[in-house]
């Protein structure tokens, strides 16, 4: 087949992973008989140098012009002033509206070989394999914002249509796995939230009557993913307790490091990125663990392309570099092993998909 892939390196590690990542795309062409081109495009802090934008009109052209988007990451202390107009996470922002993107998918799996790894005592990691849907283009994040001399606020706004639709999501995602979804919210104190469980219970009771439906308070939820994380199969939720949960969630797999993305819409076209963010401490030392990207390009071959037998090639290709303890500094740790470079985790992989 043939695919237009628009690839995004942005700032700090963006492109040091993202190289390794399109290596690995274009192994995967190779191997399998696809085309797979790649057009590269400017967000975040570099564009802003360049441009003035963090999205410049270009790049979003190139977005919409490709079957899939592919992300590095953005931001970095150059562009932290939280006054500045014109920031790189508006770029982010700016993208997933474009390009109509309303649902974060975030799988959450632990490698046995990287129990070490995470922070939890390994007899809780045993079984997790979780995923969160998480409501992209609605919510606090994008509600009216008011800052006055004394007083600023942040406004909440979810519409039922945009309840039904991530849900639905998520429903389509529990049916294909172990069938329970929990809907996590804050209904006891807010009316978004009391409208966000009213709706689920709806669509899941009319679409979804095979599913295993629970509702959970944010809060609770937080602590649960600590204490018993294998008893999550689907997590939907709203924009900012799904960001709060997921980087919570991270430290199941032992690192940001490890974790994939997809942003996903109506159509197939579909962002895919790491959850980590640009690392800047870590930035042009060519240590930054490139998996999560790696990672990420399985989910864009599987999501949008619908490249099944490619992803899966991807994801045992990761699993193989961990296996023979092919191990970035972020998870190398606790195991004792020495830290391989961006590039030896990349050629890794690589070899094994060979």
């Amino acid at each position: 087949m043939r695919a237009v892939i628009a690839v995004l390196p942005g700032d700090g590690i963006g492109p040091e992973v993202v190289a390794q990542a399109t290596s690995v795309l274009a192994a995967v062409a190779a191997r399998f008989g696809h085309e797979l081109v790649l057009r590269e495009a400017l967000i975040g802090g570099v564009a802003i140098d360049r441009t003035g934008s963090a999205l410049p009109a270009d790049t979003l052209e190139i977005c919409r012009g490709a079957d899939a988007v592919l992300l590095g990451a953005v931001g970095g202390p150059k562009w932290d002033d939280p006054r500045a107009k014109v920031r790189p996470e508006q770029g982010l922002l700016a993208i997933r509206k474009g390009l109509g993107l309303y649902a974060n998918l975030r799988p959450v799996a632990v490698n046995p070989k990287l129990l070490g790894a995470s922070p939890l005592r390994p007899e809780l990691l045993a079984g997790v394999d979780l995923v969160v849907v998480r409501e992209l283009t609605g919510g606090i994040y994008f509600g009216d914002k008011v800052r006055e001399k004394d007083r600023a606020v942040d406004v909440c706004v979810y519409t039922e249509g945009e309840v039904e639709r991530i849900v639905r999501t998520a429903g389509k995602l529990a049916r294909g796995r172990r069938k329970k979804l929990t809907s996590v919210d804050k209904a006891n104190v807010l009316e978004t939230s009391r409208l966000w469980r009213e709706v689920t219970e709806r669509v899941v009771k009319a679409e979804f009557p095979d599913l295993a439906l629970s509702h959970m308070l944010v809060d609770a939820c937080a602590m649960h993913l600590i204490r018993r994380p294998a008893d999550f199969d689907v997590i939907v939720t709203e924009n900012m307790f799904g960001d709060i949960l997921t980087d919570e969630a991270s430290m199941l797999a032992g690192s940001m490091g490890m974790l994939p993305s997809a942003s996903l819409g109506d159509g197939t076209r579909g962002l895919y990125e790491p959850i980590h963010g640009s690392a800047p401490d870590i930035a042009g030392k060519g240590v930054a663990n490139p998996y999560a990207t790696i990672l990420s390009v399985a989910m864009l071959l599987r999501h949008s392309l619908g490249l099944e037998k490619e992803a899966a090639a991807v994801e045992a290709a990761v699993g193989s570099a961990i296996d023979r303890q092919i191990l970035p500094g972020d998870i190398a740790g606790a195991t004792g092993v020495a830290p391989a470079t961006t590039a030896q985790a990349g050629a890794a992989v690589l070899a094994a998909l060979a």
